[in-house]
């Protein structure tokens, strides 16, 4: 029973430890050379932004959801016309959700280290790339 016990509270400081990294976030953003402001949209048009890290990969542009709020992410999905600034410059982007070999191709050029997966409770990771959208 001492043991169960034990266990518990160390689960409890664990989640403890991932909730305030993660509520941290909001004040130590990347950087502008590294970070994405991405504004998604619901179905009646409410925007939301949200700062993302950027990720360039073979000469396109990709975000990722690489902690458990997600709430941006699932909004792209369902709305995949979006609008990001980066670099200073706000154009329109289609959102289109990355699997198999290039999810692996892009997660390995832009890897997460073992402190970083630990502290953010081992999220798993979804990658989009950002196209271009005519005329933006």
């Amino acid at each position: 029973m001492r043991a169960v016990k034990l266990i518990v509270v160390l689960l409890v400081v664990y989640a403890g430890l991932v909730a305030g990294f993660e509520s941290m976030l909001g004040y130590f953003q990347p950087g502008e050379q590294t970070s994405v402001v991405i504004t998604t949209f619901e179905d009646d048009g409410t925007a939301h932004a949200r700062v993302v890290q950027r990720l360039d990969y073979d000469g396109r542009l990709y975000v990722s959801a690489n902690h458990w709020p997600r709430a941006w992410y699932r909004r792209a999905l369902e709305n995949p016309d979006v609008r990001a600034t980066l670099d200073g410059e706000t154009r329109d982007y289609r959102v289109v959700p990355v699997t198999g070999a290039e999810q692996d191709r892009v997660d390995t050029e832009h890897p997460h280290g073992v402190v970083f997966r630990v502290l953010t409770g081992f999220p798993p990771r979804r990658i989009v790339r950002l196209d271009p959208r005519q005329g933006s």
